[in-house]
């Protein structure tokens, strides 16, 4: 597996990415999640041209098999979505992508990366934690984090409990 910056071509096969993983949710009864859209292309497009949207490709056929899109937000790398096929899970892909997105964040000037997740999910908020991430209280939002909370609860994101998390970076 080898990470790389994801190529115009192959944003649709984000996309396929994006909903495989998330058919695993429809298990948890979080059918609207399991059947939410995946980025548009001109969203992921604008993530890739600005240079933070990345891939884990297979060796063999450089196929994308999990993506990570990023931004900067309030001095912190925020991991706008990290997505892993389940054909790959549990091989380390996820890590190695957000390894690679704190490399870039470092090279920034980033001092930390922030996420947000579902608190509950075995393989989101219980994963970050064990790779470093603090839950965030209210009083540790930033504004911008405080935005993007506004904007997945008007999404519809806060039937299920959420949090924020950061993982600070050392130099």
């Amino acid at each position: 597996m080898r990470i790389r910056p994801a190529a115009p071509g192959e944003l649709p096969a984000l996309q396929d990415v994006e909903r495989a993983a998330g058919t695993p949710f429809r298990d948890l009864g979080m059918e609207e999640i399991a059947d939410d859209d995946p980025p548009a292309l001109d969203e992921l497009e604008r993530y890739r041209k600005a240079g933070r949207c990345w891939v884990a490709a297979d060796e063999g056929d450089d196929e994308p098999l999990a993506y990570l899109i990023a931004e900067p937000v309030d001095g912190a790398l925020h991991v706008e979505q990290v997505s892993v096929h389940p054909d790959a899970a549990r091989r380390g892909v996820g890590r190695a992508l957000l390894a690679h997105a704190a490399h870039r964040a470092r090279e920034e000037g980033l001092t930390a990366l922030t996420l947000t997740t579902f608190a509950e999910v075995p393989w989101n908020a219980p994963y970050y934690a064990r790779l470093g991430f603090r839950v965030l209280d209210e009083s540790g939002l930033t504004p911008g984090l405080k935005r993007i909370r506004a904007e997945e609860s008007a999404h519809g994101l806060d039937h299920w409990p959420r949090v924020c998390m950061r993982r600070e970076l050392a130099g």
